[in-house]
């Protein structure tokens, strides 16, 4: 029997190899290489430009200063000057270039990103926090976007230049370039040594900050039920340890990569000294001249800041590959399996059939050979406690989950032998917790049909007894709601829902506890337009409330993943069996 094991976002992928990361991101720079080596040009000519000014600046001093030439001295320095601004120029350039690029990756990135989460099992969304989704979407590719937008073009720079450097200074003098390279071995191994531990904090660190946004997320939406349960502290509490958990890892990671910075300063230093001593060595003994000597200099720093900017680059480049890794975990999930080539429906009636189906999640059995029906057009009730498996059924049939064993048929079809799509296109859904989506009420509704005219939801409004509160709101139709539905009552919202879903004319109805929360009057107004929506319509009802389940046509009445008992409502009181209890108890007691 298949299980059907939950998604762990922790799991290793193939990824998570630094080189594989990287090639991947190129994968989405690659169509723009035409551009992207125009750029790589712009940054060899500034790369030469800022080798070749450090050596003019020698030959001014020993051929113009020394020699006491003004005028050669003054062309020269317009000489300079020209170097330096088209150095600038070629240096905001390549930038602008460079960012549009990026930009451009980062669009493909997040819309395929996005366009993966549709695509998607809903048994992911099940089991993965809110928050740490959008920390993957915004703040892990932004550090992408960082990477791509300065490092790219820092690293290509760093590299030629630190060739061009070392190229320049042999020219000039092997002996001094041999000192300057004396702090390359320190350099490198000291590099190891905290790149060693910083890849794996930089890791930590973008994980503990998905999951701090996720609890954000769950804690905001949630506020209310802080509020009346009072677990403010707790809530304070939690998030001080995730916040503790973050603040370490933050930590471990910025401490050892800023040690990579002190550690050039402090070479850098170290072959400037011996640069000026040795160098000076060779001056007095007329074995090099005094512009060589500044030109020197000028390369030994420069020659630095290279390795400077590869390091401060590198430290990005980790953060960015920690970031691409948890953005490429999802790209990289199996997509919701679809049916190739699926049975096209006709005009379906709406019969509705479980044969001996089976289910489980995780190994914990919900459903256990469980069959039942419906004909065309009848309303049947799921009954029974929580963790019955009743809404087991629903994500059954609209194929969230597959079933392990046993066939679910409409009219006959096998829905596993169809699109997601076309079956979904026959079935309609009226929720206890109706999603509202920022917008206006009149796209809310349109919602479910988008090629409804304004007539068409006005229409599905009034037979959903919502017109009449609509059109007293300040704009009518055209009033905005937030995603909370801010400004509405719940039953309000429940209204404009039950709208939808009659504009959508689906075959079928799924009726979750769509009244319950609601208040009595309010409720007569619902339950009227469920009866409109309902009627011709095969229709499964959960429901807590007697008045909701008590003239469907059939009752099903489930407890421990099972069918113990059905029939109509009075059919079951008479066996004063399990339904007799709950309508004793729980039912009588929730009765309007």
């Amino acid at each position: 029997m298949a299980k059907h094991r939950r998604f762990d976002q922790t799991e290793k992928v193939s990824v998570e190899s630094t080189w594989m990361t990287m090639k991947r991101i190129w994968s989405y720079l690659s169509s723009a290489k035409w551009l992207i080596g125009f750029v790589l040009l712009l940054v060899l000519t500034s790369t030469i430009l800022s080798l070749v000014a450090p050596y003019l600046l020698g030959y001014a001093i020993d051929h113009y200063l020394l020699q006491i030439d003004p005028p050669g001295l003054i062309r020269l320095i317009i000489l300079l000057a020209v170097v330096y601004l088209t150095t600038a120029f070629a240096n905001w350039f390549q930038h602008f270039l460079m960012v549009g690029v990026a930009q451009k990756a980062i669009y493909r990135i997040r819309e395929q990103l996005f366009n993966k989460l549709h695509k998607l099992p809903i048994q992911f969304f099940d089991n993965s926090q809110q928050g740490d989704i959008m920390s993957r979407i915004t703040n892990d590719l932004e550090t992408v976007s960082e990477m791509l937008n300065n490092s790219v073009i820092q690293l290509f720079a760093s590299v030629l230049s630190l060739i061009g450097t070392l190229v320049f200074m042999l020219y000039l003098s092997p002996l001094l370039t041999l000192v300057t390279l004396t702090i390359v071995p320190m350099l490198y191994f000291g590099m190891k040594w905290i790149t060693n531990r910083t890849r794996q904090f930089f890791k930590q660190q973008q994980e503990d900050l998905g999951e701090i946004n996720g609890y954000i997320e769950e804690i905001i939406s949630g506020q209310s039920v802080v509020k009346i349960f009072s677990q403010e502290e707790k809530a304070i509490a939690d998030f001080e340890v995730k916040n503790r958990q973050l603040r370490d890892s933050g930590y471990y990671a910025q401490a050892y990569s800023g040690f990579i910075p002190k550690l050039m300063n402090g070479l850098n230093n170290i072959s400037f000294a011996l640069i000026a001593f040795i160098g000076g060595v060779l001056a007095i003994n007329q074995i090099v001249s005094i512009g060589v000597i500044v030109t020197f200099t000028q390369y030994s720093r420069q020659f630095t800041r290279p390795l400077r900017n590869l390091a401060n680059q590198f430290n990005s480049l980790l953060s960015a590959i920690a970031g691409a890794v948890r953005v490429f975990e999802i790209l990289d999930l199996p997509n919701e399996e679809e049916t190739e080539d699926g049975e096209v429906w006709s005009e379906i009636k709406g019969a509705i059939r479980f044969d001996r189906v089976t289910f489980s999640y995780d190994n914990d059995e919900t459903l256990n050979d469980v069959s039942l029906s419906a004909n065309p057009g009848e309303t049947i009730a799921l009954v029974g406690p929580t963790g019955a498996g009743k809404t087991t059924i629903i994500n059954l049939l609209s194929r969230f989950y597959d079933p392990d064993a046993g066939t679910i048929t409409i009219d006959g079809y096998d829905i596993t032998k169809t699109t997601r799509q076309t079956l979904r296109e026959n079935i309609g859904f009226v929720l206890q917790d109706p999603y509202l989506f920022n917008g206006t009420i009149k796209d809310n509704i349109r919602y479910g049909r988008l090629d409804a005219t304004d007539e068409e939801i006005i229409e599905a409004a009034k037979l959903a007894n919502a017109d009449s509160f609509i059109i007293k709101l300040p704009n009518g139709y055209d009033t905005k709601l937030s995603q909370e539905g801010g400004g509405i009552s719940q039953g309000q919202k429940q209204l404009i829902s039950i709208a939808r879903a009659l504009l959508a004319d689906p075959k079928i109805l799924i009726l979750d506890e769509a009244t319950s929360s609601i208040d009595t009057v309010t409720e007569i107004k619902i339950q009227d337009a469920l009866n409109t929506l309902m009627k011709g319509r095969t229709s499964i009802v959960i429901a807590h409330r007697l008045n909701t389940i008590q003239n469907a046509d059939r009752i099903f009445v489930m407890k421990d993943g099972k069918i113990i008992e059905d029939g109509t409502h009075n059919s079951l009181l008479k066996l004063k069996g399990f339904y007799h209890e709950l309508y004793n108890g729980y039912f009588q007691e929730n009765a309007s």
